[in-house]
């Protein structure tokens, strides 16, 4: 598909054309966006935002073959705002306790910003005509007619400066440069990122991403409010067949409603779920608990210590909470798998200190499906080390912890 076309049929609602869109500019986005920013994380950052921008706003674009322009200034925009607002946050040593344990060494890490610093203060002290093309170049080899389409230049005049910008960078310092840029290059998969809302309800979205490229569990998806100019964002916490994703909200937000443009962050969830945002979470997503009194029916589960100690009823709620490694994966797919096969069931909710893991790819490992089966529905949740005790949620109503 040329550009014209998959630009009228993104402005006809068309997410396929915008994926396909995306996959053509993300790159030059990125360098374009790198050039202003002297942060690796904030240009992917303003490259997300600015592709979730000129979705809503292609139906207001006239000429279609006006594409690269007008989207080289949502990004424009997009980067100013950031360098508008910019400052650094300063945190306590004690967050050090969070940084995953398969991060390269300490003094590597230091090593490794500072040479990337250095790279990126050396494009900062060209002028902007020469940091813009340099920085395209090396990013994911744009070739000099995608940046001279994606500048609105002649090929001759990106020719020069990039002639001139090779100049005045030394040898060495041009050799430190393509090799970090290339090192971090937006990931290859930023367009199968892109999906959309296609359920809203209270707290509780659903959204449709590609089946190939499914976010994962407990990892953040961003939605972009551009109304109150705001992303609101939400977390996965459970994985349906279709390529749709069920979400919780997990900051304010009023205005989510099917067809929004929604982006898969990438990364995972930081901040466990409080008890009161789990308490909201479970309401939502099962429903109000059976009235006091009403006649329950016990389901067996074939293990003992369940069936005696912690008898588990037909269409309640169960909350599956265990410290790190104590085998809450395990029992949560035990009992989906001794359960799927009956025609009601129960809602799981497992609560567990994971931090950066994938926990799709560790169910595999262990040879179990993601959890829900037939009429048992699982959902994950990212817990705080220690904090959900069975004497803290035993005061849920309606529920077994």
């Amino acid at each position: 598909m040329d550009l014209e076309s998959a630009v009228r049929a993104a402005a006809g609602g068309d997410l396929d054309a915008f994926a396909e869109i995306v996959r053509r500019f993300q790159h030059m986005a990125f360098g374009y966006a790198l050039s202003f920013v002297r942060d690796l994380g904030q240009a992917e950052d303003i490259v997300q935002e600015a592709f979730v921008a000129a979705w809503y706003a292609l139906p207001t674009l006239a000429d279609p073959a006006a594409f690269a322009g007008w989207f080289r200034g949502i990004v424009r925009h997009r980067a100013h705002r950031v360098l508008r607002r910019k400052h650094l946050e300063a945190l306590p040593l004690t967050e050090a306790d969070a940084v995953a344990v398969d991060e390269p060494a300490p003094d590597r890490r230091v090593e490794r910003r500072q040479e990337v610093g250095a790279v990126l203060a050396a494009i900062a002290g060209l002028t902007r005509p020469l940091r813009e093309v340099v920085t395209l170049y090396y990013v994911h080899d744009c070739s000099q007619q995608d940046i001279a389409t994606f500048l609105g230049l002649p090929v001759t005049t990106v020719n020069n400066r990039l002639h001139a910008a090779r100049a005045q960078l030394k040898r060495r310092t041009l050799t430190m440069v393509k090799d970090t840029l290339e090192a971090h290059q937006l990931p290859d998969d930023f367009a199968a990122r892109i999906g959309r809302i296609v359920r809203a309800r209270g707290g509780v979205v659903d959204a449709r991403f590609d089946p190939l490229s499914l976010p994962d569990l407990l990892t953040e998806i961003v939605a972009s409010d551009d109304a109150r100019q705001r992303a609101v964002t939400l977390q996965v916490v459970q994985r349906l067949p279709d390529g749709i994703v069920r979400c919780v909200v997990t900051s304010a937000a009023e205005s989510l409603e099917p067809g929004m443009t929604v982006l898969s962050a990438g990364r995972h969830v930081q901040t466990p779920v409080s008890k009161e945002s789990f308490e909201r979470s479970v309401r939502l997503l099962t429903g109000p608990p059976a009235p006091l009194g009403a006649p329950a029916e016990i389901l067996e589960t074939g293990i003992k210590v369940i069936d005696i100690m912690c008898p588990l009823v037909r269409g309640g709620t169960v909350a599956i909470a265990g410290e790190l490694r104590a085998g809450t994966t395990v029992v949560t797919e035990e009992l989906v798998r001794r359960l799927s096969g009956g025609a009601d069931g129960v809602s799981l909710f497992a609560l567990a200190p994971w931090t950066l893991v994938s926990i799709a790819d560790a169910l595999k490992e262990d040879g179990y499906s993601e959890g829900t089966v037939g009429p048992i529905q699982t959902f994950y949740f990212r817990s705080e080390e220690g904090a959900w005790t069975p004497e803290r949620l035993a005061a849920w109503p309606g529920s077994t912890w």
